[in-house]
C-alpha cells in the first residue's frame, strides 16, 4: 500500500481513496562559533534580508535574560514576546545572519529561524482537506434511529462505543471545572453543540507568539481550516438533544487558535500555546497538528534544534503546571521506531528537500517531545488506521481516528467509516484522521480529570495507560486486502507498535 505523506494537522478526507499531499521547503544552516561572547560585533549589522521569525533560547533568570535582549537589538532583532518564565523569546528579523549572530552570545543556548518563508501573506489555505458534510437525508436518518437519550446525530457515531463512552455518560459526563484546549486552526465558539461548554476565558489567538485575546480572535476566518472546530466537538460537544456528543460532553473546551491563515503551525505560535495553557491552569492540551516546516527537527541542524528546544520547554512547563498534553501521531503509516525515514516534505513553506532522517535524532513536535502522550488512530472495526503512524517504544495509546468505510465499514446505523463532528457555521461532517483520534484521548483525560481533580499530570497519563483495553497486534496487517503486508506490528498483547497500551477507555475514567 503506497504510503500517505503527513499533513500539517493530523486530519484527512477519505471521501473514495486515501490521497494526501503536503506542500514542503530548505533554509541552509548557519554554523553557531564556539566562543561565545557578550553581544555582536559593533560592525553594521544588515538589515535589507527577508524578515524571518527566530526563537531564541536562553538561560533562565532576569540577569541572563536582559543580557540577551540587549543582544538581539544590537543584532537587528525585535523581541515579540519573551517568557521569561522558560528563557524563550521570540524574536522578528531581517538581519540574514541573525541566528548565526544570536549563537555566540553569552546566555544563548539556541537559536534558529522558525520559518524559511519571510513573514509575509501566504498564498494557500491547503491545511488538510475539508470535512465532507454531513447529508439532510443521513440526518434524518440517525435522528429516527437515536433512543432515548441520545443526541440525533449519535448513532452515526461508532466511535463512542468503541471506546464505551456512551456507557461512561451514564455514570458522568465530566466536570464542568475542567477544561481541554484545542491548539489548532481556531474554534467555532458559536456552534449550537459548543456554546454551552466554550471557556472565553482559556480561549486566545497565539499566531503571532504573542496571545491576543481580542474577542472571536481564537475562531477561524471564512476561508481558514475547520479543523480545529472540529476536534472540539469529538472532546466536549454538548449531550443537549441536538447533534453529536463529545466524549466528554460535561466539561469545558477552549480554542488557542496557533495556524496562520494559510495553515502553518510556527514554532513561536506553539510555544505561546503551551505557555497560556500552563499559565491559565488548563488541564488538558490537544495537539492535532506537526510543526513546520519541518515534519521532522534534526538535533544535528542549529534551527531545527532550536525549535525543538523551545517547543520542549514550553510543553514540559504546562505539565509541570498539572497539564496532560496529548498529540496526534501523524498520517504517513511511518513506523516511528526504525532507523530511518526518508523525509520529501520538509520544509514545506518554500521548496522541500529529500532526506533521510533517523527518527530517534530528528523528531516530530510535539508529539514526540518527552511526556506528551502519543495517539494512533483506529478504524470502526478497531484495527490500526490504513494511514496512522506506529511504533513501538512511541505509541502510548490508541483511539478512534477512522478510516476509508471500504477499509474499516463501521456497523449499523452507522453509515461512514470516519469520525462526525462539528463545523463552523453550526454544521457537521465527517474526517479521518490522527488528528480525530487525538481529542478521543484528549476527552477520556479529561474524565479522569474530573474524576481525580487532584491527581498530577503524570499521575492522570498512568491512569490513562493502564485503564486502555489492552489490544493485540493481530494477524499480518493487510487493510487493503491485497495479500502484501502494509505495515508490521512488534510487540505484546499489552504493549506494541500499533496500539501501544490499548484502546482508550472512556467508562474507566468515570469508575475507577
Amino acid at each position: 500500500m503506497a504510503h500517505l505523506a503527513s499533513r500539517r494537522t493530523r486530519a484527512l478526507a477519505l471521501p473514495v481513496g486515501l490521497a494526501l499531499t503536503a506542500s514542503l521547503g530548505f533554509l541552509p544552516t548557519a554554523v553557531a562559533s564556539a566562543a561565545p561572547t557578550d553581544g555582536p560585533s559593533t560592525a553594521a549589522v544588515t538589515t535589507d534580508g527577508p524578515k524571518l521569525s527566530y526563537v531564541v533560547n536562553t538561560k533562565t533568570g532576569s540577569g541572563a535574560v536582559k543580557q540577551v535582549k540587549k543582544a538581539i537589538a544590537d543584532a537587528g532583532g525585535t523581541v515579540v514576546i519573551s517568557y521569561d518564565q522558560i528563557g524563550v523569546i521570540v524574536v522578528h528579523s531581517q538581519n540574514p545572519d541573525f541566528a548565526k549572530t544570536i549563537r555566540q552570545v553569552r546566555g544563548v543556548s539556541s537559536a534558529g529561524a522558525t520559518r524559511t518563508n519571510p513573514i509575509v501573506p501566504q498564498a494557500t489555505n491547503d491545511v488538510g482537506a475539508a470535512a465532507q458534510a454531513l447529508s439532510a437525508d443521513e440526518a434524518a436518518a440517525a435522528a429516527a434511529d437515536a433512543t432515548a437519550g441520545q443526541d440525533p446525530l449519535e448513532p452515526l457515531q461508532w466511535d463512542l462505543p468503541a471506546i464505551k463512552a456512551d456507557k461512561a455518560h451514564a455514570i458522568s459526563q465530566g466536570s464542568k471545572k475542567v477544561t481541554v484546549a484545542v491548539i489548532d486552526t481556531g474554534v467555532d465558539d458559536t456552534h449550537p453543540d459548543l456554546a454551552p461548554n466554550f471557556d472565553r476565558a482559556a480561549s486566545a489567538n497565539c499566531v503571532t507568539g504573542a496571545p491576543d485575546t481580542t474577542e472571536g480572535s481564537w475562531r477561524p476566518m471564512a476561508g481558514e481550516s475547520d479543523h480545529g472546530t472540529h476536534v472540539a466537538g469529538t472532546i466536549a460537544a454538548a449531550k443537549n438533544g441536538a447533534g453529536v456528543t463529545g466524549v466528554a460532553p460535561g466539561v469545558k473546551v477552549s480554542g488557542i487558535k496557533v495556524s496562520t491563515p494559510s495553515g502553518f503551525f510556527y514554532s513561536e505560535a506553539v510555544v505561546c500555546g503551551f505557555m497560556w495553557a500552563a499559565e491559565k491552569g488548563i488541564e488538558v492540551t490537544n495537539n492535532s497538528y506537526y510543526t513546520d516546516p519541518w515534519l521532522f527537527n534534526c538535533k544535528n541542524d542549529p534551527d531545527q534544534s532550536a525549535l525543538v528546544e523551545a517547543v520542549g520547554r514550553a510543553s514540559r512547563y504546562a505539565e509541570r503546571k498539572g497539564t496532560v498534553n496529548v498529540a496526534a501521531a501523524g498520517n504517513s503509516d511511518h513506523d516511528l521506531a526504525v532507523d530511518a525515514i526518508e523525509d520529501t516534505t520538509s520544509p514545506n513553506d518554500t521548496t522541500p528537500v529529500t532526506r533521510t532522517i533517523n527518527p530517534a535524532e530528528c523528531l516530530d513536535i510535539p508529539t514526540q517531545l518527552p511526556g506528551v502522550v502519543t495517539v494512533a488512530a483506529t478504524g470502526a472495526k478497531g484495527l490500526k488506521s490504513s494511514y496512522s503512524n506506529y511504533g513501538l517504544g512511541v505509541i502510548d495509546v490508541a483511539a478512534p481516528g477512522g478510516d476509508s468505510t471500504v477499509y474499516q465499514p463501521p456497523t449499523a446505523p452507522a453509515v461512514n467509516g470516519r469520525i462526525l463532528s462539528t463545523l463552523p457555521g453550526g454544521g457537521f461532517g465527517y474526517k479521518a484522521g490522527t488528528s480525530m483520534a487525538s481529542p478521543h484521548v484528549a476527552g477520556v483525560v479529561a474524565l479522569i480529570k474530573s474524576a481525580h481533580p487532584y491527581a498530577s499530570a503524570f499521575q492522570v497519563k498512568s491512569m490513562l495507560t493502564h485503564q486502555a483495553d489492552a489490544t493485540a497486534c493481530g494477524a499480518p496487517y493487510d487493510i487493503n486486502g491485497d495479500g502484501t503486508v502494509d505495515a508490521v506490528c512488534e510487540g505484546s498483547t499489552n504493549y506494541n507498535g500499533f496500539y501501544g497500551t490499548g484502546l482508550v477507555d472512556a467508562l474507566d475514567a468515570v469508575r475507577r
